[in-house]
């Protein structure tokens, strides 16, 4: 039974599966299983050709996750979705579905150290260029292009710089040119649709906001069925020219009988079943289960995080807060184009005294914890300087927006009074 909403509320417990056929179910079932019986050898033999869709094997598709990717595509508008093991393995097979050696692809330089490490390191040495461009200026992605360049690459809200990215901008930008837009909406689900945007595709890890719990680690890319692949034929030829590891299939031709989805199969029936970042059906499952209270709770991290950065701005231990609410001018007419119902739980902000005032902060937190990651319930802190961004130069975190004194926190939905008294007892110690 279809769900006719475009509210995330309801979309979010009904989209993709309403009961399990002959149990009658309520809740996704966890299909922990490697492979599916065909009906026939005709059936087989369809599946194969893609001139149907269904179950083949585990490393390729699984119920489980089908439900929660048509839940995720139907809450970001989009046509399709492909569930991976990871949020990194989710931006590899973004670029990797379009590049091959001697292309190159145009990024934001506000990137999470892990994706800019992927692309500016492990992407190269596969013979992918990535060419980094400060999104401050949307034309210097038109001037990186060439006739090798096949997508856009960017984070809505980069951690640990937050600052907002001009998606509709280098998005029109993309579209005049031939490239479509992927972009990295990790921090902002719900109160960003990167798709309505004018972006071709969307990805996420899964592991932050989605999953909400912290207990579970998984990506997903949306195929936004929004881009002509075949208008800009020499522009993608692995959607454009026949495809010798899958019978020399063109995919704009092959899969048009099932709708504009050939960006995110193509993805699915070559990467996934090639490079094998499969994702657990038990983790579908927990998936699930965060998706199901994600706007619920974007709600609250939001509230939550504009008082923290209110208090934050005004505390005397305090020189500086980097919060989309706080933001002015450009920045903030970015933020009020990007975000809807709220400014993202993200926030950083700068300690007199430096490391060591850093060090001490983190040190007397107690509510909050400290760990490498985003997006739990919880709260969360960390002091980039001396953790993820340690073994930079000075100069280079400075360049990635992290100063010595710098935390960034990602606010839960604890009472709001409970987190700042935190913050405010821990500043105390400073």
């Amino acid at each position: 039974m279809p769900i006719h909403s475009k509210h995330p509320e309801t979309l979010a417990v009904h989209a993709g599966f309403r009961t399990a056929p002959g149990t009658h179910s309520v809740a996704v079932p966890i299909h922990q299983t490697t492979s599916y019986q065909f009906e026939s050898t005709e059936h087989a033999a369809n599946l194969f050709a893609l001139k149907e869709l269904g179950n083949i094997y585990t490393r390729i598709m699984n119920p489980t996750w089908d439900a929660f990717e048509q839940r995720v595509a139907a809450m970001e508008g989009g046509v399709a979705a492909l569930a991976v093991a990871s949020g990194q393995a989710a931006s590899t097979y973004s670029v990797l579905n379009l590049c091959e050696a001697g292309d190159n692809f145009v990024t934001s330089t506000d990137l999470y150290g892990g994706t800019w490490n992927l692309f500016a390191n492990t992407i190269r040495q596969m013979g992918i260029e990535a060419r980094f461009v400060d999104p401050t200026d949307p034309e210097a992605f038109r001037r990186a292009v060439d006739d090798r360049t096949r997508l856009f690459y960017a984070e809505t809200l980069p951690n640990p710089k937050l600052q907002v990215f001009p998606i509709a901008e280098v998005a029109a930008i993309g579209r005049e040119l031939g490239i479509p837009l992927i972009v990295d909406n990790t921090a902002a689900p719900v109160i960003c649709k990167p798709l309505e945007m004018g972006a071709a595709a969307v990805m996420y890890s899964a592991t932050k906001y989605m999953g909400g719990h912290g207990t579970t680690i998984g990506g997903v890319v949306v195929d936004g069925g929004n881009f002509d692949w075949a208008a800009w034929g020499d522009r993608f030829p692995t959607l454009n020219k026949p495809d010798q590891s899958y019978h020399g299939a063109v995919w704009t031709e092959a899969v048009k009988p099932l709708g504009p989805i050939a960006f995110i199969i193509r993805m699915r029936v070559i990467l996934l079943r090639d490079l094998g970042a499969a994702l657990s059906p038990f983790n579908a499952f927990q998936l699930i289960q965060g998706v199901e209270t994600l706007p619920l709770r974007m709600r609250q991290h939001c509230e939550n995080a504009i008082l923290t950065a209110r208090f934050l701005r005004d505390h005397p231990k305090v020189t500086r807060v980097i919060h989309p609410s706080l933001m002015e001018g450009e920045m903030r007419r970015r933020a009020d184009t990007a975000f809807r119902g709220g400014y993202g739980a993200l926030l950083g902000f700068e300690l007199e005294g430096g490391a060591e005032a850093g060090r001490r902060f983190i040190e007397a937190l107690e509510l909050f914890y400290h760990v490498a990651n985003i997006g739990d319930a919880r709260s969360l802190a960390i002091h980039p300087a001396t953790t993820t961004h340690s073994q930079l130069s000075p100069e280079d975190q400075l360049a990635s927006g992290v100063s010595p004194g710098y935390v960034r926190l990602s606010i839960g939905i604890e009472h709001p009074d409970d987190i700042i008294a935190d913050l405010s007892q821990a500043l105390e110690k400073v």
